[in-house]
């Protein structure tokens, strides 16, 4: 019987069940759920790195954007929350389109 210890998303312990084994699951205090999280978002990403292909990527990306719903609530906020302080940032800062490399800094 393998061994996970991870968070998986709602469906999965069902899933298992139709396909005729039996999950073992616990329901995380709201401390743990965030700390899973962190660590499922490390996971997604990782997954994400190690793509090859832009199918994989994408499917990767929107497992990345659903651990950032659920940190979003989990905050107590919303992922439109979020995303307004990200267009903020972004009035303020700039984004990451034009692809900007900064090498150095020189002081004068």
């Amino acid at each position: 019987m393998p061994i996970y210890n991870k968070l998986v998303r709602d469906l999965i312990p069902t899933i298992i069940e139709k396909s005729g084994s039996k999950p073992i699951t616990q329901i995380l205090s709201d401390e743990e759920y965030i700390t899973e999280l962190k660590k499922k978002s490390f996971e997604e990403l990782e997954e994400y790195m190690n793509t090859t292909n832009k199918e994989d990527a994408l499917e990767e990306l929107a497992d990345l954007l659903e651990i950032l719903h659920a940190l979003a609530e989990a905050n107590g906020s919303s992922i439109n929350e979020v995303e307004k302080i990200r267009e903020k940032k972004a009035d303020e800062r700039g984004g990451f389109k034009d692809k900007v490399f900064l090498i150095e800094v020189q002081d004068d």
